[in-house]
């Protein structure tokens, strides 16, 4: 007589390869104090554009239908698989849209499962911080953007151009910040020089607190330290 198994295929399937514990490259922090720096080794490493952003939703068909239907970004792809990575991973769905010159919008669906409260939407600068801007050739395609979901009866910002950048900003299905933007002029190196002196400054402040048991506290103390950079910049010359 053949004994029935004792567990699930959907058990037996978390014991294989994709089940794994160590998950501190997942949920660790780096430590940046102890990693080599680029430049060090002789490897200089390129990234070549975004592939895809990636979020959980529990609102399947509103999804779909936001960013398919209403967006109009073709369903590219979709994964299905049993829970894996950790214990008591569920089952899920993660299913992509085509988000133009090959990067895609993608979502998790994580089967049965409900919106914890410590990922609601709220209004607060660190929750809108956490998104993607997604872009546009030119302006027109950005006003054609914005007349056109206002028309299909989203919500749509009004224009926000902020330096080198003008967007617009609406909200999907799940509250998820969305940017559509255009790049009013490309970077160059001064650009490139004005970052690095900016954010010397502040790094260099934020320790000085940091070493006197304080934070720092506003832009005017690192506008004032850059421009002290600047001119140390200029005598070095």
């Amino acid at each position: 007589m053949t004994m029935a198994p004792t567990t699930s295929l959907h058990e037996q399937a978390k014991s294989g390869s994709a089940f794994n514990k160590n998950l501190t490259y997942w949920a660790g922090h780096a430590d940046t104090g102890a990693l080599k720096r680029a430049g060090e080794d002789g490897n200089p490493l390129r990234l070549d554009g975004v592939d895809h952003t990636a979020r959980p939703t529990w609102r399947l068909r509103e999804t779909v239908e936001f960013y398919r239907d209403v967006l109009g970004l073709p369903l590219l792809h979709t994964i299905s698989a049993r829970g894996w990575g950790q214990e008591n991973h569920p089952d899920f769905l993660h299913f992509f849209f085509d988000a133009g010159k090959g990067a895609t919008i993608a979502f998790f669906y994580y089967i049965g499962t409900d919106r914890p409260e410590k990922y609601e939407p709220e209004d607060h600068w660190f929750y809108n911080s956490n998104h993607t801007a997604w872009s546009v050739p030119n302006e027109a395609e950005l006003h054609r953007w914005k007349a056109v979901l206002e028309g299909r009866g989203l919500n749509i910002s009004p224009y926000i151009r902020h330096e080198i950048l003008e967007s617009i900003y609406f909200t999907d299905p799940n509250g998820y910040p969305l940017e559509i933007t255009l790049r009013l002029r490309e970077t160059d190196v001064l650009d490139e020089t004005d970052a690095d002196l900016t954010l010397r400054a502040a790094m260099q402040l934020e320790d000085e607190f940091k070493a006197k048991g304080a934070r720092l506290q506003d832009i005017d103390s690192v506008w004032r330290r850059k421009a002290k950079l600047v001119e140390d910049l200029i005598k070095g010359q």
